[in-house]
């Protein structure tokens, strides 16, 4: 289709450079320890929402974010916003920072906003100042109408005066953290330059390193590509044992999560992002899914995620953004599968899984209730389900296993149900049309009374029975190999028809003094099978009922063809 008169025009953008970078060597890594987290929720989080949070709800925050596990938190940007400004003295100054953890307040490179900065951070134990500025060919250019050495004064100028102010508080325990804001649209071997250029004014050792924090302020290219930045930087950069690399991933392309993931292979040793990716535009590096993705390999994640899923949930209503159901790992939606396939592989992957084995289930990367998940919510029903779902739900409802003769049969009574109310069908609802399928019908047809059995040579029993329905009763009696053979031969006597057993199952569904047995019975009456299905405290009277119900759908079923042929007639 011809695109030269639409507004949907792909010629006014140009592809993004690779790096001009032999022998790369992060596609060779493999992370193998969690990196340096900071949680950025309550500065870049909080600068995107519609309705910025109050100090109390900031507060709120940040207890949620000292029970996962942060100890590097981002509170604000306090000489920019009073609310900051007072939240952050409100953490000081009502001792609500433990001794192990760092806060940190972003700052412009501009000397107003530094001293105020500062003087928010008065009288605390261990804080970050977080100094940035655009160096972006874009920014400087457009913006700032500024050249390279312009933009480098300002950085310069700004790292001078935080060092000032600190040495103008020493009971602080300082540290610096420099971004050139828009890294990725920054020439690389000038990023390296600008950092230098920080560097030397604030003197960093390996014992009090500077955090240089290279954000994708804006996605721009694939995550390789940024991998290669991060590592050409890593390659480039002086004093690289007195520096920890750091990333600010966005999302504009949807790969925050990717890239970050990329760039700790490249060398990063510290990752920024929020609790469920929140931030501007299109949001942040989801810190959870990053964290569980290691989690997933084995390796610790360094934060406590087991009750992340009521953490989300605090999250979503202190930002007021819902949590999409196939956000991974938390979404309601996440671990359920409603493909007849998938069920089926969960439902047999989960009866081999034994506790202390190494987790190996089909189309679950990691055992849900590690996150305070039931597996009942694994399994879910629709018309595109199949058997081993129906299977599953039913062996969580009732502890049976049922065969899988009868999982096909039942299966497709709840697709044609699924596919008549055209919705999900839930367990409660599976559990009910069992029930009035296999187990209700006795009630509508012949029924058990009592049976005697009564034991005779060569293995043959004679067993009499009472049956009945609401008009008539009958003694039933007949000889075979064990009772149910004995039964079917009594009812073939009575109603002059072939029966044969094709199969059978018995299932104990409680133990102990409540014990109940469950008995499913596939019969062949003429041409077509019929299923029975009964439960007794008696084995023999649930075996006995399961037939009769069988029989039960045989008459049934020849109802429904008498009423059709008189129609018809």
């Amino acid at each position: 289709m011809s695109t030269h008169n639409s507004k949907f025009n792909h010629k006014k953008y140009q592809a993004f450079k690779p790096v001009n970078m032999s022998q790369r060597q992060w596609p060779n890594n493999t992370i193998q320890q969690a990196p340096q987290w900071c949680s950025v929720d309550l500065r870049d989080g909080n600068q995107a929402l519609i309705e910025p949070l109050s100090v109390a709800q900031k507060m709120t925050l940040f207890k949620l974010l000292l029970e996962v596990g942060f100890k590097k938190i981002e509170v604000g940007f306090p000489s920019a916003s009073q609310s900051d400004y007072d939240f952050v003295r409100e953490l000081i100054n009502g001792g609500h920072i433990p001794d192990d953890v760092t806060i940190a307040v972003l700052t412009p490179a501009r000397e107003s906003f530094i001293r105020r900065s500062f003087q928010a951070l008065e009288g605390a134990q261990k804080a970050l100042v977080h100094l940035y500025n655009s160096t972006s060919k874009v920014q400087r250019e457009q913006v700032f109408r500024l050249d390279k050495a312009g933009i480098i004064k300002i950085a310069v100028d700004a790292a001078v005066i935080i060092k000032q102010c600190a040495d103008e508080q020493p009971q602080t325990q300082w540290r610096f953290q420099y971004s050139p804001e828009s890294f990725t649209g920054t020439e690389l071997n000038y990023a390296v330059e600008i950092c230098d250029e920080v560097n030397a004014v604030w003197q960093p050792t390996v014992d009090n390193p500077v955090i240089l924090n290279l954000p994708s302020t804006v996605e721009m290219s694939m995550p390789n590509v940024y991998a290669d930045q991060i590592e050409w930087f890593c390659r480039h950069i002086n004093h690289r044992e007195s520096v920890i690399i750091s990333v600010h991933t966005h999302n504009d392309r949807g790969c925050a999560i990717a890239a970050a993931e990329m760039a700790c292979l490249a060398g990063a040793q510290r990752v920024e992002g929020t609790l469920l990716g929140n931030g501007e535009r299109t949001g942040n590096m989801d810190i959870i899914t990053m964290a569980m993705n290691l989690y997933s390999q084995g390796i610790d994640p360094e934060l406590e995620l087991s009750n992340i899923q009521a953490v989300s949930q605090q999250v979503s209503n202190l930002i007021q953004i819902p949590i999409h159901p196939r956000h991974p790992y938390i979404g309601e939606l996440v671990f359920t599968a409603f493909s007849g396939s998938h069920q089926d592989a969960i439902n047999k992957c989960m009866k081999v899984y034994q506790e202390g084995d190494k987790w190996e289930v089909a189309y679950l990367p990691i055992d849900p209730s590690d996150l305070g998940r039931s597996y009942k919510e694994v399994i879910r029903i629709n018309s595109q389900s199949g058997k081993g779902g129906v299977a599953y739900i039913l062996e969580q409802a009732l502890s049976i296993q049922i065969p899988r003769w009868l999982q096909v049969e039942f299966s497709q009574h709840i697709q044609s149900y699924a596919e008549k109310v055209s919705q999900e069908v839930t367990a409660d609802k599976i559990v009910a049309l069992f029930q009035e399928y296999y187990l209700n019908n006795a009630l509508m047809g012949w029924h058990l009374i009592s049976y005697e059995l009564i034991q005779k040579v060569a293995l043959q029993e004679k067993i009499i029975v009472n049956i009945k329905t609401e008009t008539e009763e009958y003694q039933l009696s007949g000889q075979g190999v064990g009772a149910l053979d004995a039964f079917v031969h009594a009812l073939e006597e009575h109603f002059n028809e072939s029966i044969n057993i094709v199969e059978y199952n018995e299932h104990a569904m409680q133990s102990g003094s409540d014990a109940r047995a469950m008995s499913l019975v596939r019969l062949k009456v003429g041409r077509h099978s019929y299923t029975g299905i009964a439960e007794h405290k008696d084995v023999i009277s649930a075996s006995l009922s399961a037939l009769l119900n069988g029989m039960n759908q045989y008459f049934s079923a020849q109802e429904n063809v008498k009423q059709l042929e008189q129609k018809a007639s």
